[in-house]
Parts: C-alpha cells; structure tokens; sequence
C-alpha cells in the first residue's frame, strides 16, 4: 500500500494501537484483522520513513518521534466527533448533542438537573462525561465544561457560576467511635484520620492546606475520584471535606463543625467561543446555570 500523506484512515489505525497496547486490541476496537492493523501501520512507516511503533514480546508502544502523529490523530478525531455533533441539529434549534466534561462530583446534581432538561427538550442528546482529567475544550473534546479553576485560552468562554461552600463531614459510625459530640475543636484535628484529595487541582491543595493548617495529619485514604473519597467516607475511614451541595444529599454521612469559617471554591462553565450563537449549547448553558443557582446560590 504506497501511502504519500497520512490519511485519517491511517492516524486512527495509530491512534488505537497507541491506546489499546497491541494489533489484536487495536482490531478488535476498528473491526479489523491484526494483519490488516500490521499492514497499515507498516505502509504508514515505509511512507514515512521512521518506526513508530515499537514491537516486542510485552506489546506494542509508540515511539516518542510518532507522538506528534498520534496528538495530531487525536486533534481530528475531536473534530470530526465535533462536526457530528454540530451537524445533528439541522433539524430543529435544539436538536443535536451536547457533550459536557465534569468532575464527578458535579456528576449526580448535573445528571438530575439535565433529566428535567430533556424533559422539556428531547430533541437535544446529552453526552455526561465525568472524569479527572479535564477535557480540552479548546479542541472541542467536550463542548461545555464546569471547572473549580480558570483557563488561559483565548478560544474559550468562561462564566463564573459562583462559589462552592464546603464543610467537613463524617460517618456516623466514625462520629461515635471518634468525634463524640460531632465538632472538631482547636487541638482535634491531629489526632483524627482524614479522608484526602489526591491531584494536583488547585481546589484539592486548598481543602488539604486548611486542614495541615489546623494539624491534621494522617490522610489514610486518599483518591481523585469524589465518587471513591465519598464512599471511603461513609464506611468509616476519616473526615473529608466535601461541598454542602454533595454533602447535604448523602445519608450515611454527619456534618462535623468547626469554629473557623470553611473555605469556598468558585465554579466556572466554559465553552468554546465559536459555540455561544448554537441554541442548543445556549439552551443547556442556560440549564446549568439556573441549577447551580438553585442548588448552590450565586455566591
């Protein structure tokens, strides 16, 4: 197969057996032989000229040259999944998909307030991803985004929703056993086991200074999942710090008082500037916004 430039067909061959880690996964995932996904690869680097995928008993893996391939895989992939979504609203204002990128602690308040949505709307899909890793919305890896920091890019639109207020909270079981009287005191917090944010986010280096600032110290379980850090909670294995909004609907867990005032983290929803005249995108916005003020305030 001569190949001069790389087609679309050929980054996505790349682009899977970079994310699955053999031939045979990569396959299985397009619907295609392993000899078919060798071949390709192989036309791919004769025309090219390099080796971009390094072979051995263990698996395959990429080449650090062949990288830039496979971002460059990744950035048209997003924007055909993009085109797609823009082009199912031909028929009605509101018709079409709408992918949003959320931490998942926003995943249940987001998920309930988007139901009601399509209740009225069901013309509009909805695509929730929740995840740790933020979606790149300048690239159109998710259309709408609610992030706890700002961004830099020029590309994006940013709404600040408001602030997030916090509180520490506890399982009841662990409130007997340790916290008699459900209140931390000047003193307490080096003695009690803490339920931590792992990650760089800023909001996570936040809570955990406050609580180092007020001497705890053993963080036993730690997680970027809220999904983890809430179950870990509830069965017992510290005090966290969760938003009142996450924290008020949970029902095996205590809110745990304290006398200085908690910190407050501000919610951001971010979409990309070329989507604020697309009614649908307008419509959902609009959604998320009268749910976080119904739900949280304005702050």
């Amino acid at each position: 197969m001569d190949i001069d430039t790389p087609t679309w067909d050929d980054l996505r061959v790349l682009l899977a057996v970079h994310r699955h880690g053999s031939f045979l996964a990569a396959g299985r995932v397009l619907g295609a032989s392993t000899s078919t996904v060798a071949r390709r690869i192989e036309a791919l680097e004769s025309a090219l000229g390099s080796t971009l995928v390094h072979r051995s008993s263990a698996g395959t893996s990429i080449e650090p040259d062949a990288l830039k391939l496979v971002a460059l895989a990744e950035e048209l992939e997003h924007g055909l999944q993009a085109v797609r979504r823009d082009a199912g609203g031909r028929d009605s204002k509101l018709a079409g998909t709408v992918r949003l990128s959320v931490g998942d602690g926003f995943v249940r308040a987001v998920t309930q307030g988007l139901v009601e949505f399509r209740r009225k709307h069901p013309e509009t899909c909805i695509e929730l991803m929740a995840e740790s890793r933020l979606a790149d919305l300048a690239r159109r890896e998710a259309d709408i985004g609610l992030r706890t920091t700002r961004t830099e890019s020029q590309v994006l639109v940013e709404r600040r929703l408001g602030a997030l207020r916090l509180g520490l909270y506890a399982s009841q079981s662990y409130v007997e056993r340790r916290l008699r009287g459900a209140r931390l005191r000047p003193g307490d917090f080096e003695r009690h086991d803490f339920v931590g944010h792992s990650g760089p986010a800023p909001r996570q280096r936040q809570t955990e200074e406050w609580l180092v600032a007020r001497g705890a110290k053993r963080f036993p379980f730690r997680s970027n999942s809220m999904l983890a850090i809430v179950e870990a909670t509830e069965r017992g294995q510290g005090i966290t710090m969760l938003a009142e909004v996450v924290g008020r609907e949970l029902d095996r867990v205590v809110r745990i008082e304290v006398d200085d005032p908690l910190p407050s983290v501000d919610v951001w929803l971010v979409y990309h500037r070329e989507l604020r005249q697309v009614p649908r995108i307008r419509a959902v916005v609009a959604a998320l916004e009268a749910l976080f003020h119904e739900r949280v305030g304005a702050g």
